[in-house]
């Protein structure tokens, strides 16, 4: 996120490196993919971009600074999802990669899919230029995957209404409100769930490996994301036995299963949501047949798998695609 911010800077014919020097943060940190800025720093940064640049909401260029790469492995898995649901759900799973300490989470409801941004602060004018930075850059990732004809519902800020809120409502180009709980984007369903050109399932699926590799190195603690790792690494083989997977995890199956209940959690459960979530995207995937996701799920056989996938969804493999490919026809 660095690396947008020094692009926002020299938009506006600013020089970049003393501004962060001056806020405590080395410069170097831009080349850094795995580097984090503190918070005080990070709010020293905004509140010097506020002094010296007149428009108030300057956070909105940020959508025209950014690119895949600033934000990582994200940023190309996101780009490889199928759906802007799916891009907002991967958004939402791995955002810790990028920013440790604002709460996300997705909102569904008939009307759409509600990306919700909860900064720490209630009155801090950092988080309102942060969360002007933020929702742009989402906004635009949207239309970058979507088109240009990408219009959200609605957009709420956290912060206070500007003296002037025009700029938002253009730029957006729908509602906009401010003195929210959260930030908040808000993309209908048909958007939501329409199938994206540059959706590609199995660059995802590499993708995704790698993020939760991400997730398990930046907390070791986190028994869950390594468990997932392992369990990824193994399931094709067939050789994912709870023994095993507590030595990927160099500790005693007892203690695998102490660290797991801590998380509320279990090998079988883990094994239960991992299959189930890894087989609703392969099913989505024409060239895979039953037969292949059956093996890439470790299924000694099909009958199994198609067990388990009505277990999931009420409803054979076969039935599930003859559906989604009726519904987008």
């Amino acid at each position: 996120m660095g690396q947008i911010v020094w692009r926002l800077i020299e938009r506006h014919d600013l020089a970049p490196e003393p501004l962060f020097r001056a806020a405590g943060i080395d410069p170097a940190i831009i080349h850094d993919p795995h580097g984090f800025i503190e918070r005080r720093k990070s709010d020293a940064l905004m509140q010097a971009l506020a002094g010296r640049i007149a428009d108030p909401a300057f956070g909105l260029q940020a959508a025209r600074c950014w690119h895949p790469s600033n934000l990582g492995t994200l940023g190309y898995a996101w780009q490889s999802s199928s759906t802007l649901h799916a891009a907002l759900k991967r958004l939402v799973r791995y955002w810790r990669i990028v920013i440790a300490d604002v709460a996300v989470r997705l909102d569904e409801s008939p009307e759409g899919v509600e990306f919700v941004h909860t900064p720490p602060a209630l009155d801090s004018a950092s988080d309102g230029i942060r969360g002007d930075i933020a929702m742009a850059v989402i906004y635009d990732m949207c239309r970058t995957n979507y088109g240009g004809a990408f219009r959200p519902l609605r957009l709420a800020y956290r912060h206070p209404a500007p003296a002037d809120a025009r700029p938002y409502e253009t730029f957006f180009g729908c509602p906009v409100a401010f003195g929210a709980d959260a930030n908040r984007l808000l993309i209908g369903r048909t958007e939501a769930d329409h199938p994206l050109p540059t959706g590609n399932r199995d660059l995802a699926a590499v993708h995704d490996r790698i993020l939760v590799e991400q997730l398990a190195r930046l907390d070791k603690a986190n028994v869950v994301a390594r468990f997932r790792v392992s369990l990824l690494e193994r399931m094709t083989l067939g050789e994912f036995a709870e023994e095993d997977i507590a030595r990927d995890l160099h500790m005693s199956r007892r203690s695998l299963q102490r660290r797991l209940a801590e998380a509320d959690a279990s090998y079988q459960s883990l094994v239960d949501d991992t299959r189930r979530d890894m087989a609703l995207r392969y099913i989505r995937d024409p060239a895979k047949s039953a037969t292949d996701i059956t093996f890439l799920l470790g299924y000694s056989q099909q009958s199994v798998f198609t067990r388990a996938f009505r277990r999931w969804t009420g409803m054979s493999p076969s039935e599930f695609r003859s559906r989604k490919s009726l519904a987008s026809a």
